[in-house]
């Protein structure tokens, strides 16, 4: 039995962060309800680097983090759309929404309506900036929250700052929030029977991840800067150049330090005044780059990553995302599996846990847009003619 077995999840979301949130949630065996706009669905179906995938409406941005959902087709702006819309939250544990605040009020669906139609229902809003506050209404990509966040300004060197991240780190740090507050609150229910109100602000998830160069803000009064691939807490750590390829090598602790300078030949560097003690490190941590470079040059990155990690000294080389997938370690936990779609294989990946000694994996493909709607409707106990009937009328 899987973790979240009988969790019935209706996810509202489009694009990202909302998708992630649900994503996770059927990855650990919700049956995730995708509700969609008929005609058009989720904008991800529509982006994407294959351009014939995105014209089916199945763009490589949807395929990536709906695996195992349903899809069925609503129209909330019809009457007998929100009839159907209010006969699904009966069956509902969860509403998961990442429209902008006041939305899903204005459709007839606020919290305490929803409360009316289902007591025990969680339901969590994604949001920017979260339903309250003066910003609350603001429409918020992953960009403007990266920096809005401070986070770009602490992203590259004092010469190329500020950078965005590399990949919509916001959108999946508010999806992580967002599944992580919905489990917590299925949890109280068991306890209360009564369901919850979650307002996830992506803001301010992304400044929780923040959390060391905040703190060192708020409670040390340094102001962070950017400073590239160094690591501010400590000296070596960072990213080296050697033979063949680039290497992260984190030789945080004392004895992690010597080990690497014996290694690499300059025991000698251990006794330096200017590399003594840890403090001393940090400020000289260019020369000790120059003095440490100087040797990693004998060898290519790979054969260092290997001496150094079983050494017990944290290393590892700075890897394409093809040269990732392709690890070992992520073949040999299963991370990446196999999907079909009608016309062909593709793959996706699962989730970040191990349960019960097994890797979480999507419970099937990723569907095509309203493909389950006539099946959800007759698990509702609505007729062949009625479904007709809304069809015809574009309420599903």
């Amino acid at each position: 039995m899987t973790l979240l077995h009988g969790i019935r999840v209706l996810d509202l979301t489009n694009v990202l962060a909302g998708p992630f949130a649900s994503y996770q949630l059927a990855l650990l065996g919700a049956d995730v309800v995708k509700v969609e706009v008929p005609g058009s669905g989720d904008l991800a179906r529509q982006l994407g680097a294959d351009p014939e995938l995105s014209a089916e409406r199945m763009g490589t941005s949807f395929l990536a983090q709906n695996a195992g959902k349903r899809s069925l087709t609503v129209n909330l702006k019809d009457e007998r759309g929100r009839e159907v819309f209010t006969a699904l939250l009966g069956t509902a544990d969860v509403l998961l929404e990442n429209f902008r605040p006041g939305v899903i009020d204005r459709l007839g669906f606020g919290w305490e309506r929803l409360r009316e139609i289902n007591p025990r229902l969680v339901y969590c809003a994604v949001s920017g900036f979260g339903q309250t506050g003066p910003m609350r209404a603001r429409p918020a990509y992953d960009q403007i929250i990266q920096g809005l966040a401070g986070m770009n300004s602490v992203t590259g060197t004092p010469e190329t700052a500020p950078l965005r991240v590399g990949f919509p780190v916001c959108d999946t740090l508010g999806g992580f929030a967002a599944a992580m507050a919905i489990c917590a609150a299925l949890v109280r229910r068991t306890s209360t029977g009564e369901g919850s109100f979650l307002d996830v602000s992506m803001l301010e998830a992304a400044m929780t991840a923040m959390g060391w160069v905040v703190s060192d803000y708020l409670i040390a009064g340094r102001v962070p800067v950017p400073i590239g691939n160094e690591n501010a807490t400590a000296a070596p750590s960072g990213t080296f150049q050697t033979g063949d390829g680039k290497l992260n090598i984190a030789a945080n602790k004392q004895e992690q330090f010597e080990t690497l300078c014996r290694l690499v030949g300059r025991a000698e560097l251990v006794t330096d005044p200017r590399f003594a003690l840890p403090e001393d490190r940090k400020r000289h941590r260019d020369a000790l780059r120059a003095e440490l470079e100087q040797r990693l040059a004998a060898r290519p990155a790979a054969e260092w990553e290997e001496l150094l990690s079983a050494a017990g000294v944290p290393a590892g080389r700075v890897l394409t995302v093809a040269d990732a997938l392709a690890l070992d370690q992520l073949v040999a936990r299963g991370f990446v599996h196999d999907i079909d779609l009608p016309d062909r294989r593709l793959q996706v990946l699962g989730g970040s846990v191990h349960v019960d000694d097994a890797p979480v994996a999507p419970p099937g493909r990723p569907p095509l847009l309203g493909e389950h709607t006539d099946a959800l409707l007759a698990e509702l106990g609505y007729s062949d003619e009625t479904i007709g009937e809304l069809r015809k009328r574009g309420a599903v």
